[in-house]
């Protein structure tokens, strides 16, 4: 989960590259500002979380929560008046 100014020109820069190295490392978009990658192990989640620490702008705030498949699995979502069930993932970690 993030919180990158976008005020400047420069910082929207530098909000930019961040979100395209999450891509290009594997994430995708929950909402805006948070995004997951699935991981088999937390040896893995550590390190990328090393990696991810070396993209982090200047300004601004990161910050990285690992959740297990167990956790994950009892999470509710809720769209309009719908009610999804949780998919089944190994282990996820969210910045």
């Amino acid at each position: 989960m993030f919180d990158l100014p976008v005020v400047e020109k420069q910082d929207r820069k530098h909000a930019t590259d961040f979100r395209n190295s999450l891509l290009d490392n594997g994430f995708s978009m929950a909402q805006f500002s948070v995004y997951f990658r699935v991981l088999a192990s937390r040896e893995a989640a550590t390190s990328l979380e090393r990696k991810i620490e070396k993209l982090v702008p200047a300004k601004g705030a990161v910050r990285i929560l690992t959740v297990t498949d167990k956790q994950y699995e009892n999470m509710r979502i809720f769209e309009g008046r719908r009610r999804n069930p949780p998919k089944k993932l190994d282990q996820l970690a969210l910045f």
